[in-house]
């Protein structure tokens, strides 16, 4: 006989049962009003509380309660919880309370909700440096100098993994060209794709390619800690995460919570990305990471002749009252090879890849390789 269908109401009923940590309320969680939203996918639950008025001690205690009673629900195969708080600290109403005529979501309502700030993830101990590549503008090839910078890094013997943290838009799939999902360990984490030597991990790997991810900020956040948490990360030298464009959510949450050492930002050398090189580098700035540099991508076209022509203009840094304190790692061509590369499943490093064994894009990938550690050692001197 097929087995019930899981439904929201299942969770829900679950959540009921969880003890609300207010001692001057008694009831649970959803009677409290804290149950902000819930998703569903394939077995997959995500769960929004508002914690608000809930002491810092609370806060773990609940969560696991929290993971405990939704897990006991047959169907369910894992469960991310995101803690959110409003920054005035009230706490939240109870279900039977009358509830405000201002949404918490409205534009003009004045709140601002931020994940709560748990500890770094484990993880990170066995991690020895992160970087972030970064871009203010799509389309700029950011997934592509991020895939091929993880490359280069591994060539030099160093440990590498990459992780895909654009959730909407994972690009990791298409460049490596993974078509199999993740393998799940005994103790229920996803072992991490190897990809040309380096450890990846992509949400893009989990999900159809035509899929729309369809996620408020919360989900999104609690996806890119799940990609960290659940999955089995091996000792790294270095984890080069591929960023979204923008300056959002991801960005915020890898702040509060990842110990970047440093965000490398792509650009082409056009007028309307370097616009978003500005704003990338003012929420760097505002978030204390530290930049280690600009990578000009898709810089110029070599011809058969050996002429050289920028299709996208040329990029003046010194005479750029903004960007003239970015050292300028790299200027990357813009070359067939990589795209007949990625088609015929290979890197751009392959031997036998399509005529670009020792040519210009590899090494041009190479330099960048030895000019990014080389700014880490400078960063930590």
């Amino acid at each position: 006989m097929p087995s019930t269908p899981l439904t929201e109401a299942d969770i829900r009923l679950a959540l009921a049962s969880v003890q609300d940590p207010d001692a001057s309320f008694d009831g649970d969680i959803v009677a409290k009003g804290r149950l902000q939203g819930i998703v569903m996918r394939d077995g997959n639950i995500g769960v929004t509380l508002d914690i608000a008025g809930i002491a810092p001690e609370a806060m773990k205690p609940l969560q696991s309660a929290v993971e405990k009673a939704v897990r006991s629900v047959p169907g369910v195969l894992s469960v991310t919880v995101v803690m959110t708080a409003e920054k005035s600290g009230s706490a939240p109403q109870s279900a039977n309370a009358p509830s405000s005529t201002a949404s918490p979501e409205a534009p003009n309502s004045g709140s601002q909700k931020e994940v709560a700030a748990f500890e770094t993830p484990a993880i990170f101990s066995r991690i020895k440096s992160v970087i972030a590549v970064a871009s203010g503008k799509g389309g700029v090839g950011k997934s592509t100098v991020a895939a091929n910078l993880a490359l280069a890094l591994s060539r030099t013997g160093a440990s590498v993994g990459l992780l895909d943290a654009d959730i909407y838009g994972p690009s990791l799939p298409s460049l490596f060209n993974v078509t199999e999902k993740p393998e799940v360990t005994d103790n229920k984490k996803l072992l991490p794709i190897e990809c040309a030597g380096i450890a990846t991990m992509s949400i893009g790997y989990m999900i159809p390619p035509d899929q729309a991810m369809i996620w408020r900020g919360p989900m999104v956040q609690a996806a890119l800690l799940q990609l960290v948490n659940d999955v089995d990360w091996p000792e790294l030298d270095i984890l080069v995460i591929d960023m979204p464009p923008g300056t959002g959510d991801i960005q915020l949450t890898m702040a509060q919570r990842f110990p970047v050492d440093g965000a490398i930002i792509v650009t082409t050398p056009h007028a309307l990305a370097l616009a978003d090189v500005r704003r990338a580098m003012a929420m760097f700035q505002r978030v204390n990471t530290p930049v280690l540099g600009l990578v000009e991508n898709m810089a110029y076209m070599q011809l058969e002749n050996g002429q050289e022509i920028a299709p996208f203009g040329t990029l003046d840094l010194a005479n750029d009252p903004q960007l003239a304190q970015l050292v300028s790692l790299a200027r990357l061509p813009l070359d067939p090879h990589l795209q007949q590369a990625i088609a015929a499943g290979g890197t751009i490093f392959d031997k036998d890849g399509a005529e670009n064994a020792n040519g210009a894009l590899s090494q041009a990938f190479q330099s960048l390789s030895e000019a990014t550690q080389k700014a880490l050692v400078d960063r930590s001197a």
